[in-house]
């Protein structure tokens, strides 16, 4: 009897653990590639999977002020999925997500579907998507 009340306490005290929603790790994207002044780019290195020459990776823009005018699905944040191609230097955009709130939380907004389709664009120097690419694809 002792046995059992023990395990059990123990499946009480460990299920959470075993449970508990996964966070981002967003980690800010360099200064230099932070073009616009309303918005932080960030990435969670977590979500860098490598198969080949091609990455993928998660990518948040948090801005300051909210997005979307005066329509009913203005958003603080937007999470995107991207591909790159590390040997051509091309990227493109598999999925994108917007939030009410700052972070990718609150309320989702709209998109989580494929933006891409399948159309890759050459990463500009200077650009995002060039300090995306080196996230991605230079080694450390």
């Amino acid at each position: 009897m002792h046995v059992c009340r023990v395990g059990l306490w123990l499946a009480v005290a460990v299920l959470p653990l075993v449970y508990a929603p996964v966070q981002a790790e967003w980690v800010a994207l360099e200064a230099r590639y932070q073009l616009h002044p309303l918005q932080t780019v960030y990435v969670d290195p977590g979500t860098i999977h490598r198969e080949g020459h091609l990455v993928t990776l998660s990518a948040l823009i948090d801005w300051k002020a909210m997005q979307g005018g005066r329509s009913p699905t203005r958003f603080y944040s937007t999470t995107l999925s991207k591909q790159f191609d590390c040997k051509e230097k091309l990227v493109r955009t598999l999925a994108a997500t917007d939030f009410y709130d700052h972070m990718g939380t609150a309320e989702m907004i709209g998109g989580g579907r494929n933006t891409g389709d399948g159309h890759w664009i050459i990463v500009e120097p200077e650009t995002l998507n060039q300090g995306l690419w080196k996230t991605a694809c230079e080694k450390p």
